[in-house]
């Protein structure tokens, strides 16, 4: 599978705090994801990993602190969102759906030329739906729907890969082929973020990994991250959260 060299962009956050009706879901965050790398976000349920996501592609504001992104525009991140978060009952095709990639290049009313449908053909082959770009994405199943996105993001051709959740649901052979082309991403420059649960593919695929609960834990290496002391840690601090959260919301209206 080939994929052009793209140098990726480089990530930092400042003291960054993000509230949900004043309660903290991001809380005073500092660190960076470097230009190029691959990071896993994990933690426990309601850690923030989601949030920190949307928040990085642009789609929620900080209450505190700020994201640098290096000069970059977040519009130019490929995104993909949970699978709960899509709606399939849109009657688009499988090649409407993927040439939405391109959107950023051509405009909205951009016509594509002969060169555009053959690169969104290109990206449905190399995720192992060639044939399939007349069916509708409502026919489809949980893997093939998660092809068909990945093949968006690889026609958007970004410098930054932001994935939430993009292993639930869907099928071994189909998180086997698409973390190879996670890792293809790697190896030509971009920079890639994931939320992850399985430990098993954090260990074997992420070289690096941000461990939050609410607040970054630890956030380096990925064998350094998950050791059982910063693991546990983890686990304390959200159930702390989850006991606290009406105080720390009185606490944030008297200042």
């Amino acid at each position: 599978m080939s994929c052009p060299d793209l140098k990726g962009a480089p990530i930092h956050l400042e003291n960054l705090t993000i509230t949900y009706q004043r309660h903290p879901a991001v809380h005073h965050v500092t660190g960076s994801f470097e230009a190029g790398s691959l990071t896993a976000i994990i933690g426990p349920n309601g850690a923030g990993k989601s949030t920190l996501i949307k928040a990085l592609t642009g789609n929620m504001a900080a209450s505190e602190g700020r994201i640098d992104r290096a000069g970059m525009s977040a519009s130019r991140y490929g995104y993909l969102p949970q699978a709960a978060e899509v709606d399939r009952s849109f009657p688009l095709s499988v090649f409407d759906t993927v040439a939405m990639g391109d959107w950023h290049r051509l405009g909205v009313f951009g016509g594509m030329k002969r060169q555009d449908v053959a690169r969104a053909l290109d990206a449905l082959d190399k995720v192992g739906l060639g044939g399939f770009e007349q069916r509708r994405i409502s026919e489809l199943s949980s893997g093939q729907f998660q092809r068909v996105l990945f093949a968006r993001l690889l026609l958007q051709d970004a410098p930054v890969i932001l994935l939430d959740e993009p292993f639930n649901a869907i099928d071994e052979r189909t998180t086997r082929d698409l973390l190879t082309l996670i890792r293809h991403w790697h190896d030509h420059g971009r920079t890639v973020i994931a939320v992850l649960h399985d430990m098993s593919q954090v260990r074997q695929c992420f070289p690096q990994t941000l461990l939050m609960a609410r607040e970054a834990i630890a956030w380096g290496p990925t064998e350094e991250v998950l050791q059982p002391h910063h693991l546990k840690r983890a686990n304390m601090m959200e159930e702390s959260w989850r006991q606290d959260a009406h105080a720390c919301e009185l606490h944030e209206e008297q200042a």
